[in-house]
């Protein structure tokens, strides 16, 4: 039985506890060179299906370069009803005066396209004065819907990488440093477990080990599979 877990998780993203494996390390690897700045390149493109990591890698990026970030779930929040009228542009709004331009979830962009000349308009004001430029969304650039195609030439001038943290190795290193960050004793055989009766995404996998976390603290028991079972037999 497959389950899923509700309750929010909230980590801490930056670099230091990202977890590098083999199906994200290209996308690291770029997203440094992007805030170190020790070389001309300064546009990201990273892709990849949902739990693969993109917004920790934008958002640890952003807080490196002192960037501003926005994710394409909130456009209806920051629009409004306001989709098409006239005044200035939202989107540049969010961003005036910002050192770096980060935007997740590109392939949620509406299809709208008032929205797609701003933010054409608003990627070369960063792109012609060297800011730099980091973006995220599901596909490749020329899958993505809803996007105008001369910014989908673009994307692909840049870094482009995919991330995939499909793999159970590469599930089994993020739970083992995600128990490590948290001072927590996270046998395997518990990871078993949760491979097992957890949806095998990785937000679903997260809140799983926060379930078993939060109880092991609430009853003052040790992280065991007598415990695990226990909490996935009354969910």
């Amino acid at each position: 039985m497959q389950l899923i877990f509700d309750f929010p998780v909230v980590p801490r993203f930056c670099f230091e506890n990202f977890v590098v494996c083999g199906g994200n390390k290209t996308a690291y690897q770029f997203a440094q060179r992007i805030a170190s700045g020790s070389d001309a390149e300064n546009l990201l493109y990273i892709y990849g299906p949902e739990g693969s990591g993109k917004t920790h890698l934008l958002t640890a990026l952003s807080s490196t370069i002192d960037g501003r970030y926005f994710s394409f779930r909130d456009a209806d929040a920051l629009y409004g009803k306001s989709y098409g009228s006239e005044g200035p542009s939202r989107l540049a709004e969010h961003f005036a005066g910002a050192k770096a331009l980060i935007l997740d979830d590109l392939d949620l962009l509406p299809d709208r396209q008032e929205l797609r000349v701003e933010l054409w308009e608003l990627f070369n004001a960063f792109y012609s004065s060297g800011r730099k430029i980091a973006i995220s969304g599901l596909t490749p650039p020329k899958e993505l819907p809803h996007l105008d195609g001369h910014l989908t030439s673009r994307l692909l001038w840049g870094l482009v990488a995919r991330m995939d943290v499909s793999d159970d190795e590469s599930r089994r290193m993020i739970l083992k440093k995600l128990a490590e960050d948290r001072q927590m004793t996270l046998p395997d055989e518990v990871i078993d477990e949760m491979l097992l009766k957890a949806r095998r995404d990785i937000p679903s996998l997260v809140y799983a080990l926060e379930t078993i976390n939060r109880t092991a603290i609430a009853t003052k028991r040790k992280v065991s599979l007598r415990l695990a079972k226990e909490i996935f037999k009354s969910n």
